[in-house]
């Protein structure tokens, strides 16, 4: 395991941030079957969008979101709203080679998971929560960042646990990014995170490096 060339620095209690290095492969021909056992995999194992709740990293991470000032209900996490329109029968689109592998790791751990094109970090990261007047442009639009869960560099706001930004946004041309795993402390472990990614990189063709 490498140590990061950034410094990151958690100021919300019961979080764990898992980070790896993602690259396109030359054999990108599993993701099709990826994506699809992604979604069935889901299907199977919630019978219907209201049974997610009760898992224990989605019940997890809406308590963080509450303590962060948040409400899970009406900023749904980004994996619980992933794992809500596979449920419902919605596939996983295909996207871009990395931003699909973070889907399905999203989707494996029940936890938001988000790619940054290599070389849109700054070199000190802060994951806290949002404060008033903090927005950004995320790739919904506009989005107020205050009271959010927020991951930020010394330009500003980069990441969210709900939507992500188009400052750090994956382009078609993007052949290596940076993956976080928002992980609830306890509940999914840092080293399952990884050889969940292991896996899920390897059918995607992907290369992968743990920091």
């Amino acid at each position: 395991m490498k140590p990061l060339p950034f410094d990151v620095r958690v100021e919300l209690d019961g979080w764990n941030l898992f980070w790896a290095f993602l690259a396109v492969g030359e054999d990108t021909s599993g993701l099709a079957d990826l994506r699809t056992r992604a979604a069935f995999k889901a299907r199977e194992r919630f019978s219907e969008p209201a049974a997610i709740a009760a898992h224990p990293p989605v019940a997890a991470m809406r308590k963080l979101f509450r303590a962060a000032g948040c409400d899970p209900t009406r900023y749904r996490p980004a994996s619980e709203a992933l794992l809500r329109r596979l449920v419902k029968g919605a596939d996983l689109p295909a996207i871009h080679p990395l931003v699909d592998v973070n889907n399905c790791l999203s989707a494996e751990l029940a936890v938001p998971c988000c790619v940054m094109k290599e070389g849109s970090l700054g070199t000190a990261l802060v994951f806290r929560p949002g404060v008033a007047g903090e927005s950004y442009e995320s790739l919904r639009g506009p989005f107020n960042a205050e009271a959010k869960p927020l991951l930020v560099d010394e330009i500003g706001p980069i990441d969210t646990p709900i939507t992500g930004s188009e400052r750090v946004k994956v382009q078609s041309n993007t052949e290596k990014a940076w993956l976080v795993a928002y992980l609830p402390k306890d509940v999914v472990l840092v080293d399952d995170a990884w050889s969940a990614l292991e896996v899920i990189a390897s059918e995607a063709g992907a290369e992968v490096e743990r920091f």
